[in-house]
Parts: structure tokens; sequence; C-alpha cells
């Protein structure tokens, strides 16, 4: 069959030029049935469909055929068999035609079916407080000139469209825990039900259809907000398409072109700001005359009441080294030194670690994202230095040592006498028992009378530390008693301390 470009050229030389039938089929080598067809039609192009499509050996096994089509493909993907098996399993039926001929047809026959199945979906509707949707996205961002890769977690209600998005160094689960709080304090309230995918840090085994077995932690945070958690199927996004949409549209509008902070709590506090605005500026997609934010105002009272914060750590057991320090994370957080050689059960946070050894916190740090670094408290170290007082001076925990004002000029000055770390480690172990106030009200008082050894300081704190006298009840047995002979004193005196 001609090409459009030949009908054109015939076309044009009846019509146009007054060429003959047979004046064309000599110039232009078409012939004379095709040139009276192409000027009879008047059509611009021919096309041809074979209507029937021969299968002389193939004609009587596509029965046979379908059934292993369709039953391979309802099998999971690593028990399918490749093409070549099932036109082993045909012949093995009685078939004798070539592959050639199963490969086509298994090509239609896919195509027919995929038609069939084509990725058409029904449009959902929620209603006010009935769901929302989690999801975890990669994006990166320049933090103090360093290029950083962050976790981006996106929280988004499904009836009101409203999203909040916040970013993490991690993807574990007390950041999935965190994300869910702050979520909700801004939402003011939850959902009944939460739309994951399968993410491990919430789902430990997948079974058929919706049964999960949820971690339980995660299982924890749900009846705390009394959220209901349902999982997509495996590989089927378009289950929670709102939040997948929404993280194209945050990759595209907040995190193009990169994002230059000082540190994360910027980068989440601007989140939050573009979240509102966003919302305030874009109609709903259901409701032309309201807005995201205008829906979100009207599905608050609808919400789940916010109940507080979830404690929402991850619980690992650790060990402590003779050095006071516990390793987690590719990281060291120091724990006071009467925990050492006993295990402590590490809460990691979404920014602070916290340590417990039998239910009471033996240290607490801010968390620390990187690697091989080492946060001390010099606070847990001060019981062995009146051990070791000389670690003072060189020890690792001490060397940046932020102490108030005037118990610092008290260590400077301490610094030029001869045993002046041991005087020092005698004040600082009275920080345990007078507290860190007194302290420093009592170096502050010897600084100003001129002195700053520890005597002095140790005698002010004593003489804070008693009360003053418990004055005498006056009655007339001690009335007459304080006008006695000096014989009598030793009577008075006992009677004054039983009064």
């Amino acid at each position: 069959m001609k090409g459009v470009d030949t009908i054109a050229r015939v076309r044009r030389a009846f019509h146009q030029q007054g060429w003959s039938v047979k004046r064309i089929s000599r110039e232009l080598h078409v012939s004379r049935n095709t040139v009276r067809k192409i000027l009879r039609t008047g059509e611009t192009e021919f096309t041809y469909e074979r209507e029937v499509q021969p299968m002389p050996k193939l004609g009587d096994w596509t029965g046979d055929l379908d059934r292993l089509l369709a039953s391979n493909e309802g099998k999971a993907s690593k028990e399918r068999l490749t093409l070549i098996r099932i036109f082993e399993e045909l012949r093995a039926l009685g078939y004798e035609g070539g592959y050639d001929s199963v490969r086509r047809y298994a090509r239609s026959w896919s195509k027919a079916r995929g038609a069939a199945m084509a990725d058409a979906y029904v449009p959902l509707f929620y209603e006010p407080g009935e769901a929302y949707q989690f999801d975890w996205s990669h994006e990166i961002i320049v933090v103090n000139g360093v290029t950083t890769p962050v976790k981006v977690a996106h929280v988004r209600l499904c009836h009101s469209r409203m999203m909040f998005v916040r970013a993490y160094m991690r993807e574990s689960q007390e950041m999935v825990f965190d994300a869910h709080d702050r979520a909700f304090a801004f939402f003011r309230g939850a959902c009944t039900r939460g739309i994951y995918d399968n993410m491990k840090t919430a789902v430990d085994a997948i079974f058929s259809g919706k049964t999960r077995q949820y971690n339980r932690r995660f299982l924890q945070m749900c009846s705390h907000y009394l959220v209901e958690p349902v999982a997509c199927t495996p590989a089927s996004g378009w289950e929670k398409g709102q939040v997948e949409n929404q993280v194209g549209l945050v990759r595209e509008r907040f995190f193009t072109p990169r994002v230059r902070v000082k540190n994360l709590g910027e980068l989440n506090a601007w989140l939050i700001d573009r979240c509102v605005a966003y919302a305030k500026a874009h109609k709903h997609p259901e409701h032309a005359d309201l807005t995201i934010w205008d829906a979100f105002e009207q599905e608050r009272p609808s919400l789940v009441p916010y109940v507080g914060p979830f404690d929402g750590f991850h619980s690992v057991p650790a060990s402590v080294s003779k050095t006071c320090l516990v390793r987690y994370d590719n990281n060291r957080y120091s724990v006071i030194s009467t925990a050492v050689g006993r295990p402590v059960e590490v809460h990691a946070y979404a920014e602070r670690i916290v340590m417990r050894q039998d239910g009471k916190v033996v240290g607490e740090h801010p968390r620390c994202f990187g690697r091989g670094e080492t946060l001390f408290d010099p606070w847990h170290y001060v019981p062995v230095l009146a051990r070791k007082p000389g670690a003072l001076r060189n020890g690792a925990p001490f060397r940046e040592w932020r102490l108030p004002a005037a118990m610092t000029s008290v260590r400077r000055k301490l610094k030029t006498a001869p045993d002046g770390d041991r005087q020092m480690v005698a004040i600082l172990g009275c920080v345990s028992v007078d507290g860190l106030t007194a302290v420093e009200a009592a170096c502050e008082e010897a600084l100003e009378q001129g002195v700053f050894s520890a005597p002095v300081i140790l005698n002010i704190l004593a003489r804070r530390r008693d009360p003053a006298p418990v004055p005498l009840l006056q009655t007339p047995a001690t009335l007459q008693l304080a006008h006695a002979p000096v014989a009598d004193c030793a009577r008075y005196d006992r009677l004054r301390r039983i009064n």
C-alpha cells in the first residue's frame, strides 16, 4: 500500500496539474488501478488490517496455551515459567508446531490482557478525619556548606489534603514516632486510620491479603493516638497515591533548587511555613470554592483529639566501658561512674539519647548523627576525681568544661596552688550535696573576701547549710531557769534541748 506522500503527489498531479491517469502511472511509477482508487475514494491514507490470522499448527491448541499463560501469570514472580518452558509443556501435550508461533501468540495475548486491565482507577472519597497517609522520601540539602542527604517524612490528611513535612537524618523507628507526634500536634489531632506502605519500622511480617504482623512498638504508638494502621499491597503505591504525589510536589517546590540551611531545626521550621503557605494559596481539588487550608480548618473538629506526645524511643541494651562510655550508632555517650560494670538500656529518641539502669536515668545527651564522636558530661566523672584528682587537669571530659563564672575564676586561681586540683575536686564534690547554685554563691562570696581556697568555700557552705538555732520557747519554767544561778546551767541546757 502506498504511503501518504505518494497519494499526495497523485492527487496534486491530477487535480492541480491536470495529468491523465496514464501519465500519472508512467511518471510516478504507480499502477493505473491504484491511481484510479486514489482518485475515486478521495482518501489521503490507506491502511490494511488483517482480519483473520491463519494458525494452521497452533489453531487447535490456543485453548491449552491460554490456560498455561493464565496459570503462569497468577504465580509469584520467582515461580513463573519462561516462554520456552511453556512451549515445552505445550509440546508435551502433543503440539507439533514451532516456537515462533507460540511466542507471537503469547505477545498478542499479553497485549490484549494488558488492554483489558489498563491502569484505570476508581476515585476515592474520604470522610473528614477518616484517614491520613504516611511515606518517606530522600532529598539532598546543603548544611553549613556540606552537601547532606536527609530523610523527609510526609503526612497527608486524605480529606482536606493538608500536608506535613519534616526532615531527619535517619529513617529509623524513633524518627517515625517523632514525625507522627509532631504531625498530630500540628494538625491538633489524628485520624482514625493511617495508611502506610510495608516499611520495616512498622511491619515485621507480610501475610496474604491485608493481614500484617506489625511491630510491637509501632502498635503501641497507634494505640496511643487511637489510630488503626492499614498497610498497602506490596509494590502498589497507588493505594496511597495522595502522599506519593505529595513527595513529587514537595521535591519540586520545596527542595528545588537545593536548600541551604545552618541546621535541621532551621530547615524544619522553614518547611512548616512552606506547607502552610502552599495550603493557603492553592484550591482544594474537589471543592473549588475552598483552599486546602479552609478545608483543613473545617476538618479539624472531626479529628481525634491530640492526647500528647508518645514516648517514642527505640530501645537497645548496651554495656558500659571502664571509661564510663556507652556506644550507640557509631558514637559514644558518657554515663555516671556508678553505672560502670553493669549493662544499661539505651533509649534512642529522634533528638536525644537517654541511658537507663534499673529504671533510673544514668545519662542523657543530645543525639549525634556523625561517626566516631564522643559526647561527655563532665559531672559524670566528678566522683572518679575524688580518687584521681590529677585527672582534672588533663581529663578529656574536662577540656571544654564550662562552669559558672565564679567557679571558673576559682579553678583558674587554684591552678597556681601546689594542691589546687585536689582543692577544686573538693569544691566540685559539694555540688551533689548543696547544688550548683549554692556552690557558685559560696565561690562568689569567697572571691569577694579575697580568698579562694577550698577550706574557706567549704566553711561558707557549711554555715549556709546549717539552719539558725531554734528560738527558745518562753515558758514560766524557762524564765525561772534563765535567772537561776550558774550551777543550774546544765539543767537549763537540757530543758532548752528538749524544747
